[in-house]
């Protein structure tokens, strides 16, 4: 009987993925710090925000440099105005959703369908109401500290914040040699707190140790979602024999300890 296991691109069984809050001017300096390690982050805008500066402690990036900046990184929703949404309206929840993603769909020139719970409240009632705005994931604030795949992609809990013992989980996600299972190593935060608690110094060392290594996929939070959606629907032969990868992302399987990489569109014989 053949043994076949999904990895992840390259045959990679680890990936890492960043998620922050917001879009204060502070994601200047993040980006900076991601981008120089070849890390890849994704950023939760609320539209409705950008460009302010006036009653907030920090400014907000502006559209018109929003564009440039997140380039490379994944612009996701976070609501137009940072509500807390299990107290509004559904109509309300859905005017927040939609219009956040018109302006930032504007801004990215793509789809926009991620998405992090304001205050990280969230249910089942909610879910479903991202699912019919065309959002296929929300990112909660409850900490895992583990690194597993979410079973449900409207409640993706991550792995910690970057003050919750970062580099202590670092470490065991580096560390850690056991391919039988896909490990997701998930922080997520605010810059600006990196300003207010005068630990910069903190991301950057994460960065230069987590960046730059064969051995870890690094993407968005979208990109995981895709990549997985796509390994769900591949269609094998009844005899094990090979299998036929119906979507356009590439998708990599270990047959019996061999990496087989299946191109999209293609039928793939082992």
């Amino acid at each position: 009987m053949r043994r076949i296991y999904i990895c992840f691109p390259e045959g990679n069984y680890k990936v890492l993925t960043l998620s922050y809050d917001d879009g204060k001017i502070t994601d200047r300096r993040l980006v900076d710090i991601l981008n120089q390690n070849g890390i890849k982050g994704t950023f939760h805008l609320n539209s409705g925000y950008l460009g302010e500066k006036e009653g907030h402690s920090l400014p907000y990036i502006t559209k018109e440099e929003a564009v440039s900046l997140y380039r490379g990184h994944e612009i996701a929703s976070h609501t137009s105005t940072h509500p807390t949404m299990t107290r509004m309206p559904g109509e309300e929840n859905i005017r927040e959703i939609l219009s956040d993603r018109r302006i930032l769909e504007e801004i990215s020139g793509y789809p926009v369908r991620g998405f992090s719970y304001p205050n990280g409240v969230h249910g089942q009632k909610l879910h479903g109401l991202l699912q019919n705005c065309g959002i296929v994931y929300g990112r909660t604030t409850r900490s895992t500290h583990r690194f597993d795949l979410p079973d449900d992609f409207y409640a993706w809990n991550p792995t910690c914040h970057h003050n919750d013992r970062l580099m202590e989980h670092l470490d065991q996600f580096l560390h850690t040699e056991y391919d039988q299972r896909l490990m997701l190593f998930y922080v997520w935060g605010h810059s600006y707190e990196f300003d207010r608690d005068e630990n910069w110094d903190l991301i950057e060392e994460f960065a230069r140790k987590a960046g730059g290594r064969d051995d870890i996929w690094y993407a968005s939070n979208i990109e995981i979602y895709d990549y997985m959606k796509c390994a769900e629907n591949l269609i094998y032969f009844a005899d094990m024999q090979g299998v036929y990868n119906p979507g356009s992302n590439d998708v990599w399987l270990c047959v019996d300890g061999e990496i087989h990489r299946i191109k999209g569109g293609e039928t793939h014989l082992f």
